[in-house]
């Protein structure tokens, strides 16, 4: 089947041939038909198999009879990341040119003036992250009355990132009679019923089951022996692997500035990409990594979904994902459009239970790659900017400072000399110990030893080689002095004192 077989008007049709497409792909094949009749579509396909161009291209032909009021889009198009709206909006540009339909984009880091110019003017596609559009909406600079078309894409990716809330809201806004279009990476509970809230009598169509990974795409699991030993591992494989351009995923975004500077300081020629960055830096790193001017991108999952980059040759999962799903995503960028593409996960012992969750998700067993093994301890190069080393503090740093502290007050197992690390003091007999040091080895928890009383000591046993009748008696007690008696005491202190000298004459003859 060709683009010409699906009832396309012709100034897309010319648009496609110099986009240089000649058969649609599957999800587009079945979408597009249905997109034109009107009809609300529900979409499940794996990552990279063209829903773009599904819904893209039957909207301009929809949109082509009318023309469009002063802040009040015709149509609304949602998406998770700023980057996705970036690529929607430039497919517009791609197949639109040959038409007059206008559009904007609405996501933030952008100029808000700018945007409300825009919509001032009038547009017919509205490309908007949720976030943005509630607050220029919220300003009074958009009305969402005169939507006929809705499309939310990823709607996964948005389950994720917290955006149903807003999605929600954002419907609420709209006209009730429209057409939906609600396309999806996979096809959780929570999805499905966001699909039967939002649509009227969809066609669910499927293309793949969710959650797989395409057969163009060759995935390797490297074991690493802990986390400081896989930097040294990923160098290796970026030594050893064929590489054109290549993804590189962190789960944390300090993880990625950490990791671009150590590839950076070994010679290797990379960017980075995560949510923290500015707008306007996000969108040239991601530009200079498409052109090719910057082989490998160290990148969080803000570029694991529907970023459509030609000639990915790799991927490389620097932190297994926490989430399974996010795996199919991750390796889905390369292997795209039927070339090949090799992916590799570095796994550490703690990453047994993500491990496994992908491979129940994926339904089979990832092949381990024979990499060599890297030494547990940090190259002194790969010592962060401050000073410290790379390594994670609890695996390194903490757990030293744990044992000193644990010898310094003499507690736990961790206060004890090793047997090959034990002195002198060590080597003599238990008996010979100090009192002062059996102290310091008692455990702190431990039952103290039941010392009997002063008092009590007359009640204990006597010795087996005492009798009773052998006990010598007692001494008899000191006698305690005589008390002084309380008149002589006024005596001693009137003649210490020199008090007598001032009593009255009469007093003195009594």
């Amino acid at each position: 089947m060709s683009f010409a077989q699906l009832g396309l008007s012709e100034p897309v049709l010319k648009a496609v041939s110099e986009a240089g497409y000649v058969d649609p792909t599957p999800i587009q094949a079945q979408a597009i038909p249905v997109v034109l009749t009107g009809r609300d579509v529900l979409g499940c396909a794996q990552t990279g198999t063209g829903k773009t161009a599904g819904f893209t291209l039957p909207m301009i032909d929809i949109l082509s009879a009318g023309r469009a009021k002063a802040r009040m889009p015709r149509s609304l198009i949602l998406e998770p990341t700023r980057e996705l709206a970036a690529q929607v909006a430039d497919a517009f540009e791609t197949y639109g040119k040959h038409t007059k339909l206008t559009k904007a984009l609405i996501i933030g880091g952008e100029s808000m003036s700018d945007q409300e110019k825009a919509l001032d003017r009038g547009v017919d596609v509205l490309i908007a992250t949720p976030g943005r559009l509630l607050d220029l909406f919220e300003r009074g600079k958009i009305l969402l009355r005169d939507i006929k078309v809705l499309v939310i894409d990823e709607a996964d990716r948005m389950l994720d990132m917290g955006f149903i809330p807003d999605i929600e809201r954002i419907v609420t806004l709209l006209p009730p009679l429209r057409q939906t279009l609600f396309f999806s990476a996979t096809m959780p509970p929570e999805i499905r019923r966001l699909a039967d809230k939002f649509l009227s009598s969809p066609k669910e169509i499927t293309v793949a089951r969710p959650a797989t990974t395409a057969t163009t795409i060759e995935d390797f699991v490297v074991p690493v022996p802990g986390e400081t030993a896989k930097r040294e591992v990923l160098r290796g494989l970026l030594r050893t692997e064929t590489i054109k351009t290549a993804l590189i995923f962190c789960n944390r975004k300090r993880d990625v500035d950490i990791l671009f500077k150590s590839l950076a300081r070994h010679g290797f020629q990379a960017g980075a990409l995560h949510g923290d960055m500015t707008q306007d830096k996000r969108t040239s790193t991601l530009e200079r990594f498409r052109l090719g001017e910057i082989p490998i991108l160290v990148a969080s999952d803000v570029a694991a979904r529907g970023l459509d980059i030609d000639d990915i040759t790799h991927v490389f999962n620097f932190d297994v994902p926490y989430n399974a799903e996010d795996y199919v995503h991750r390796i889905g960028r390369t292997g795209r459009a039927g070339r090949s593409g090799r992916a590799f996960t570095l796994v550490t012992p703690d990453d047994g239970r993500n491990l496994g969750a992908i491979e129940r998700l994926i339904r089979r067993g990832i092949p381990r790659h024979g990499a060599a093994a890297a030494p547990a301890e940090p190259a002194p190069e790969e010592r962060a900017p401050g000073g410290e080393a790379e390594a994670s503090p609890r695996e390194d740093g903490g757990g030293r400072r744990r044992r000193r502290r644990g010898r310094g007050r003499g507690r736990g197992e961790d206060a004890r000399p090793a047997p090959e690390e034990a002195g002198p003091q060590e080597a003599r007999p238990q008996e010979a110990r100090s009192q002062e040091a059996r102290r310091e080895e008692r455990p702190k928890n431990a039952p103290r030893k039941q010392v009997p009383r002063r008092d009590d000591r007359h009640r204990e046993e006597p010795r087996a080689e005492q009798r009773p009748s052998q006990r010598q008696p007692a001494p008899p007690a000191a006698p305690k002095p005589a008390q002084r008696q309380p008149q002589r005491d006024q005596a001693d202190a009137e003649k210490q004192t020199g008090f007598g000298d001032y009593v009255p004459a009469f007093l003195k003859r009594r």
